[in-house]
């Protein structure tokens, strides 16, 4: 056995036993969508809550309602600072739970909004926050049709947080999920990565970089339903690569079936200046938020229709294939680095940018 098949077998012997949450109390990793959160929701929320619809681990439960397929999400944004180029919580709340009903094949109908508003929150800003949502939701074509809102001392919250439910219906006869996954099928992403993530960054005032970028935050079920279109059948699972970024989503689908993915660095798309501030801070780009990316698994004989579908529709034009599953190493993510060696890419414990959704 060589010396890399020993560190593989560790590592996944150690992912199979069941992680338990060791902390007396929560920190930011446990939030940050890396190994920590994944801990805290099995340990705790899958435990607690126990059912089939929550134990598939997907970005919505499918519900079969008077024998309609409807997908349920919910989603909660806590993004510092509230505004951002490119956008702000309330348009990053609606296209969030958009995205989330789209990658589980649904057509978003219907959100509810919960706010938890601090004293001494401007009014002027809650306006502008309602408005950004009701333009995204129009752009959407979907509802807010029900909400909540609660009021908490001042120094008690950062300003305003947001909580969204969504209800979608599934109108094409897809069963997407991690499970659907085989050896073969090709890796793809709708567009460049990062770019969330690192607009939020600069727009901290945490690096002294001044650059063209926003945020990609959009909502993405048309260039999702462009690709369900084009190859029928043939696309395997959805995700969207929010926190954690691609990195995450891709080891959750690899760990899930016991398979491999293998990327190809020089294929991913990045921005430079995406590039920059990550080589700034020693972040990979791989981990780094998105808001309008989705990782795309099919059928590895339907990947150029599957890119065509996607370079097709305005939110996909820097759409990518960025690699394969493989039978090995199981449950493990690789990267053909641009040098040409060979590195696991692994899911992070925490965030090392916290509060980007």
């Amino acid at each position: 056995m060589t010396t890399e098949q020993s560190v593989l077998e560790r590592i996944e012997r150690a992912r199979l036993r069941k992680a338990r949450v060791k902390e007396e109390r929560v920190t930011l990793a446990h939030g940050a969508g890396g190994k920590a959160t994944q801990t805290l929701v099995e340990d705790v929320f899958v435990d607690a809550f126990r059912n089939p619809h929550l134990e598939a681990m997907t970005d919505g439960a499918t519900l079969t309602l008077n024998g309609t397929r409807t997908v349920f999400t919910t989603d909660t944004f806590v993004v510092s600072p509230l505004f951002f180029p490119g956008g702000d919580i309330g348009d990053l709340a609606v296209n969030g739970t958009v995205n989330d009903l789209a990658v589980c094949g649904a057509r978003p109908m219907y959100l509810s909004a919960g706010f938890v508003l601090e004293e001494g929150f401007p009014v002027a800003d809650l306006r502008r926050i309602a408005a950004s949502m009701s333009a995204a939701a129009a752009a959407a074509g979907v509802a807010v049709v029900t909400g909540d809102t609660k009021v908490v001392e001042r120094g008690k919250a950062d300003g305003c947080y947001v909580n969204t439910a969504g209800i979608g219906v599934l109108e094409r006869d897809v069963t997407l999920g991690a499970a659907a996954v085989r050896a073969g099928d090709a890796v793809l992403v709708s567009g460049p990565i990062g770019e969330h993530g690192v607009t939020i960054m600069l727009a901290r005032g945490e690096l002294d970089i001044e650059a063209d970028l926003a945020s990609d935050t959009a909502p993405l079920h048309e260039p999702v339903a462009a690709l369900l279109d084009a190859v029928p059948g043939g696309v395997r699972v959805l995700r969207d690569a929010t926190r954690g970024g691609v990195a995450t989503v891709l080891n959750e689908i690899a760990q899930a079936v016991r398979l491999g993915v293998v990327l190809d660095e020089a294929a991913i798309p990045v921005a430079p200046v995406v590039n920059g501030a990550c080589e700034l801070l020693g972040i990979d780009p791989l981990y780094v938020a998105c808001e309008g990316r989705f990782v795309a698994v099919v059928d590895g004989e339907h990947a150029d229709a599957a890119l065509a579908a996607l370079r097709g529709h305005p939110l996909g034009q820097g759409a990518a294939i960025v690699g394969h599953v493989a039978d090995e190493p199981a449950g493990t993510v690789l990267l053909k680095t641009s040098f040409g060696g060979t590195r696991i890419v692994d899911m992070l414990v925490g965030d090392p940018l916290p509060r980007i959704c």
